[in-house]
């Protein structure tokens, strides 16, 4: 699927001052951005060599090798660090050469008129509402993948960012990998023949499991509210927040939202689709011992126009092959395509006589009467050409994924990952989870973005925001 670059908008909204400082309160600057860019637009417009001051929203795992990869552009700066753990704050802060400004809340980074952008690396439930509100704040977002947490936040994000003229690159960085991209020309110029079917796995073991700890108070240091935010209030358990977060519903979907959109953003790229027509899925947590939810062995069949992707996730057993984290295989009909971080290779069919195949399918053939071997020419021929590439190099992705964002927020440019294609990936992994929940096979109308023919899981789609920040999202007129 090719991009559309053209111009995201040149206004840049002025950034949101401190309440005590300024006469425009968050709520009333929220309720003029929902307008559209009126009095609050400024004329600034970032030069080709201005630095851009970048807010990193979350140091994790992932928000650590973010704010690496935009140390090392030379015209970015890390200029505040906003996470709700004070030891992974203090952590930040030490890594950027203690530069950047910490904060506790991320609201207080969205008012700091040096922060020009904003890296969302936070659980996956805050990735939505913190990338519309740093939206209506006038910055550029870069937002870690999964998009969203549940469908209709996908709609919500397009509808901000267009009325505000934001710049949003989601975090699947294999876009930016030029082996995927070679990869994807490969597809394209049809040399892999039409398209059969697309697989994808990761397996690993974990067991027994993660145990089952007592609900306890929260650790020093750590805002367990503010971690929460919109998700449902619920007692703090060592398995709900610093990472496990992603084995429970309240905050994650599991290895199908957290790998399916590495992958699935593979399929819709190579292949030029925005959605699928049915998606069925089945598994459970059948075999880790612990008070965690999402599965632990999990499976779903996706009927896209033409040809069909399998899923396939465990985290009980290890299994004996796979592609990676992100990896993926197409199946044509000329050969196969594997990809994954490390490189893509080709392999291609051999030219075979049908009745050969099937002549041949057990030692000694069939018996009179059934098909018999027939002469093949000396030289094997094939149907493509075998290719091995071995140039994968992950961690610069991750920069050369930076270096998209940052030159788009210059050019005002749709960036390799938009926004528009993140969120029709990510439905199609929230629609296995649908599937996997209500036990049901999902229609699916890309176009309408419904359910076909079942209220019930249609319910499923979109869920509701914990007060206060119902409050918020109501006020940035998303719905």
């Amino acid at each position: 699927m090719d991009h559309d670059n053209s111009p995201i908008g040149q206004p840049r909204v002025e950034h949101l001052k401190s309440p005590s400082h300024a006469s425009v309160t968050r709520r009333e600057f929220l309720r003029a951005t929902a307008g559209g860019l009126t009095a609050l637009s400024a004329s600034r417009v970032l030069g080709a060599n201005e630095r851009i001051g970048i807010g990193i929203i979350g140091f994790g795992l992932v928000g650590r090798i973010h704010t690496r990869s935009f140390l090392a552009q030379s015209d970015a700066e890390v200029v505040a660090i906003a996470e709700t753990y004070q030891p992974r704050l203090e952590a930040g802060t030490a890594l950027a050469g203690g530069r950047a400004k910490p904060y506790r809340d991320f609201r207080q980074l969205l008012e700091d008129k040096r922060v020009d952008a904003v890296v969302v690396a936070t659980p996956d439930h805050w990735h939505a509402l913190m990338t519309m509100l740093a939206c209506a704040a006038g910055k550029d977002v870069y937002v870690e993948k999964p998009l969203t947490l549940f469908v209709r936040e996908g709609r919500w994000m397009l509808k901000v960012a267009r009325r505000c003229q934001r710049v949003v690159e989601v975090g699947t960085q294999n876009r930016s990998g030029p082996q995927f991209d070679r990869a994807r020309q490969f597809i394209r110029e049809g040399k892999l023949g039409r398209m059969v079917s697309v697989q994808n796995n990761y397996f690993r073991n974990l067991m027994p499991g993660f145990g089952n700890p007592p609900d306890q108070a929260p650790p020093p240091g750590l805002d367990y509210d503010l971690w929460l935010g919109p998700a449902p209030a619920r007692p703090y358990n060592p398995n709900r927040a610093i990472y496990h977060f992603r084995w429970f519903w309240d905050y994650s979907g599991g290895q199908m939202t957290n790998l399916g959109q590495h992958s699935l953003d593979l399929v819709h790229w190579f292949l030029g689709v925005n959605g699928p027509k049915a998606v069925t899925s089945a598994g459970g947590r059948f075999f880790l011992q612990d008070n965690c939810e999402v599965p632990d062995t999990q499976d779903a069949i996706i009927e896209y126009p033409g040809f069909t992707a399998v899923c396939q996730y465990r985290e009980c057993t290890a299994g004996r092959s796979g592609q990676g984290m992100g990896g993926i295989v197409f199946h044509g009909t000329c050969g196969t395509l594997s990809v994954s971080r490390g490189g893509f290779e080709v392999s291609a069919d051999a030219k075979v006589s049908p009745n050969n195949v099937v002549a041949r399918v057990l030692p000694g053939g069939h018996p009179v009467g059934g098909p018999q071997p027939e002469p093949e020419p000396e030289k094997r021929e094939y149907w493509t050409q075998g290719l091995k590439d071995e140039s994968g190099d992950a961690p610069g992705d991750y920069q050369r994924h930076a270096r998209n964002f940052l030159d788009c927020v210059k050019s005002r440019q749709q960036p390799v990952s938009d926004l528009e294609s993140g969120h029709q990936v990510a439905t199609t992994c929230h629609l296995a989870n649908i599937s996997l929940r209500t036990g049901r096979k999902i229609v699916w109308d890309a176009e309408k973005e419904e359910i076909v023919g079942d209220p019930e899981a249609a319910k499923l789609l979109a869920r509701p925001y914990r007060p206060p920040w119902d409050a918020e999202l109501k006020a940035l007129d998303a719905g």
